[in-house]
């Protein structure tokens, strides 16, 4: 799907909106999520970089700086639905060129948005983070269990007796 033109984070959101769209309304007990991610830093956009020139000049913006990783999330279930926009700050420490080449040349980060993936080698570059870390590996989890539960799912449990009614 063609994500569009990424400006601001609530971009983000109207994307995830219609990633969920595209599969139709959820029915029965089907639930419907979609998600997108993006990376700011100093208020602009960092896609997913097209070539390894461009994953290397996004990992030069990010060095020593702060950045915001954005992740919007819908979910969908017949007849309710809910929206979240998470909002997760990262430092990382000066890069040398030396870095930026290792860290390119060990994993595929041509589909990654900012040019790096968190839980890989880009980890070692991280000097600090405030906010839910999940939200940097593109789903962020305590608020999508948060989401489900507002939506009345429950965890299933083998073995373990359900809820009255559930």
């Amino acid at each position: 799907m063609d994500e569009g033109t990424i400006r601001s984070p609530e971009d983000l959101l109207a994307t995830a909106r219609r990633k969920a769209a595209a599969c139709g309304p959820p029915r029965g007990d089907q639930l419907v999520l979609a998600a997108d991610t993006g990376v700011f830093v100093q208020g602009r956009h960092l896609g997913k970089p097209t070539d390894r020139s461009q994953a290397a000049e996004m990992l030069r913006m990010l060095s020593g700086r702060w950045h915001v990783v954005y992740t919007a999330v819908c979910l969908r279930a017949p007849g309710d639905a809910r929206e979240a926009l998470v909002a997760t700050r990262v430092r990382f420490h000066v890069l040398s060129e030396e870095e930026i080449v290792w860290c390119l040349s060990g994993e595929d980060v041509m589909d990654k948005a900012g040019a790096y993936a968190i839980q890989g080698r880009a980890a070692a570059f991280v000097e600090r983070i405030e906010g839910e870390y999940t939200n940097v590996v593109g789903l962020p989890l305590s608020v999508l269990y948060r989401m489900l539960r507002e939506l009345d799912w429950r965890p299933g449990i083998a073995g373990a007796p359900r809820p009255e009614g559930g």
